[in-house]
């Protein structure tokens, strides 16, 4: 996939905004790559009803599946990339702070609801380290935000968004390991 390819934030906000999912782009994104880091499949689903989201809009154009469908080849190929270049899906970094802030609480929220509804065995057996990402991705997607000195809050957000996205990959290994037919492919 290219970079010309690649799904951005902003289109999934208006994807979100279109079909009215009532969630936000980046917990959208989380929910998927939680879904798929968990061990679940959408070879059988579509990635609204993977994550069990209704829109309140009619239903989704041809080309709004097309959208979700390049979304989660995406957050597949993302999250098995062997040279780690996963990232979560948020606001740009000329958006403000605040509103960066809050899209990787949204971020962390959906990855563990996802992480839920994918529902494998796995997860009764995940190591210690595993369980404490996820009790970590818990009290992030708990937080609330008091800014004080931007630059020392811009730093603290980039390492959040790097512990969050080294555990997503630490997770993803870990469920993924056990089943490696539940990936389908090996790249």
């Amino acid at each position: 996939m290219t970079a010309g390819e690649l799904v951005g934030h902003d289109e999934i906000d208006a994807l979100v905004r279109r079909l009215r999912l009532g969630t936000e782009a980046a917990e959208l994104h989380g929910s998927l790559c939680g879904y798929l880091a968990g061990g679940g499949s959408l070879r059988q689903a579509s990635v609204l009803s993977a994550l069990q989201l209704d829109g309140e809009a009619s239903s989704p154009s041809a080309d709004d599946l097309a959208l979700l469908q390049r979304l989660s080849r995406q957050c597949e190929t993302e999250l098995a990339d062997p040279e780690l270049g996963f990232e979560p899906l948020l606001p740009a970094d000329d958006r403000p702070l605040a509103e960066r802030a809050e899209a990787m609480v949204d971020w962390c929220r959906g990855f563990l609801g996802g992480f839920g509804l994918a529902g494998t065995a796995a997860h009764a057996q995940l190591s210690e380290e595993a369980q404490e990402i996820l009790r970590d991705l818990g009290t992030i997607a708990a937080s609330s935000f008091d800014f004080g000195n931007e630059d020392e809050d811009e730093d603290a957000l980039i390492e959040v968004q790097e512990f969050v996205r080294v555990g997503v990959l630490l997770l993803h290994a870990e469920c993924s390991a056990p089943d490696s037919s539940a990936s389908g492919t090996v790249h």
